[in-house]
């Protein structure tokens, strides 16, 4: 990923906090059939140097075969996008030497994954995953809510998925490079999009 100085995020903490908060990322793999993508909600746990990364996705999906191949994976997150109109920036009054651009914020994480079958290890990772979504709402489902057999045979249908992360970069391109009356100008033409907080510096 292109990553210039101003763009660039390096901190743990902060990029953990942006996957957890966006769980929904991009797994691309390359096999036989050369690259393949789908996106799956993943959940990000702390251990190791760079954390690891649990998912599950369907026994019938393609991509297994190249999971199982143990080459390595690249898992994108994406964080508040916005589209940054030049009428915004300050500069323009002054020398209308302003363009378009597009601030976002995406983190890629990459390792080996590896396929988990055990279905007690499933089973606790849909449990966590539902928790994560469901936590804060007034009567939050949870998954033994359901049948237990119904349950079972769902499972039966799904793989886990284990990707220790290898390497791990984020870029936070919310206008960091303009002048602050431009920033300003972005924040107020976005108004309440979530890019805003991010230009004015907030976290993602």
């Amino acid at each position: 990923m292109h990553r210039p100085p101003h763009f660039r995020e390096d901190r743990l903490d902060v990029l953990h906090a942006a996957m957890r908060a966006h769980p929904l990322a991009a797994l691309v793999t390359t096999g036989r059939e050369g690259l393949v993508a789908n996106h799956i909600p993943f959940l990000v746990e702390d251990d190791g140097e760079h954390g690891v990364l649990h998912a599950h996705l369907a026994r019938a999906n393609g991509q297994l075969e190249a999971l199982r191949g143990g080459g390595e994976a690249l898992v994108i997150f994406q964080g508040p996008q916005a589209y940054v109109s030049p009428s915004w920036y300050a500069t323009k009054a002054e020398s209308h030497k302003v363009v378009p651009t597009w601030n976002y914020v995406a983190v890629h994480c990459r390792g080996t994954p590896r396929v988990i079958e055990d279905a007690a290890w499933l089973r606790d990772q849909i449990g966590r995953l539902t928790r994560s979504q469901e936590a804060g709402r007034p009567e939050p489902w949870g998954v033994e809510d359901a049948p237990a057999d119904y349950i079972a045979a769902q499972i039966r249908g799904i793989v886990g998925l284990e990707i220790p992360i290898a390497r791990i970069e984020g870029k936070w391109k919310a206008s960091q490079n303009r002048s602050d009356s431009d920033r300003a100008g972005v924040a107020e033409g976005l108004g309440d999009d979530p890019m805003a907080g991010l230009v004015r510096g907030n976290s993602a």
